[in-house]
């Protein structure tokens, strides 16, 4: 291959995170809705149908499919599906920072106003309850963040005699932080609450 061919690839390249086409790629809505205390966010309680993570609090929201526009409106059709109301009942949709996952999955997080919260029918498939807490409550109670270390444990073949080291290489050490937010008896926690932390962080 000559430079001309090396320089027209380089130049022709749009740079993106590496090795993202391999990663599962999400959108959820962190619905905001107006009741009389205040403004409030709501959450969903996932059916104990599910085979994924039943049970557990979480935002509006799935897989990107071929179909959707973008990220947004992945977000918006999964909280349509899931809600049981209209695509116009949703506005003022703004992004959050996307978030990388170690598990392979890019999660792109949107905010939106919910303008007529009484028509609010849940997807009894998907959702087994929802419940709303007040926004004030959260901006004046912090997370608690606790941290779980990744252990690194190379497969059986792991070729040891290519690194300096080998078998007593020193992999360096990984982890994460787990918030949790409490409310009226149920626990908010895991990419929910790091999602809603940064909600928080943002408009304070």
């Amino acid at each position: 291959m000559d430079l001309a061919s090396v320089l027209f690839k380089l130049n022709s390249h749009t740079p993106k995170i590496l090795g993202s086409e391999r990663f599962s790629k999400y959108a959820v809505l962190l619905p905001l809705l107006q009741k009389e205390d205040g403004i409030h966010v709501l959450f969903e309680v996932r059916s104990l149908e599910l085979r994924r993570q039943p049970g557990e609090i979480c935002f509006p929201g799935g897989r990107i499919d071929a179909q959707d526009i973008d990220e947004r409106d992945a977000a918006i059709r999964e909280t349509v599906e899931e809600l049981g109301i209209n695509k116009q009942d949703i506005t003022d949709v703004f992004p959050l920072d996307y978030m990388i996952s170690p598990f392979g999955m890019i999660l792109y997080p949107y905010v939106g106003y919910i303008n007529n919260p009484e028509k609010i029918q849940p997807s009894p498939a998907e959702v087994g309850e929802i419940f709303t807490v007040p926004l004030s409550f959260l901006i004046h109670n912090e997370p608690e963040i606790y941290r779980v270390s990744l252990k690194a444990e190379p497969e059986e073949n792991f070729p040891f005699e290519l690194i300096p080291g080998g078998e007593k290489y020193n992999w360096r050490a990984r982890g994460m932080d787990e918030y949790f937010y409490r409310y009226g008896g149920k626990t908010i926690w895991g990419l929910t609450a790091r999602i809603l932390a940064h909600f928080i962080e943002l408009i304070s």
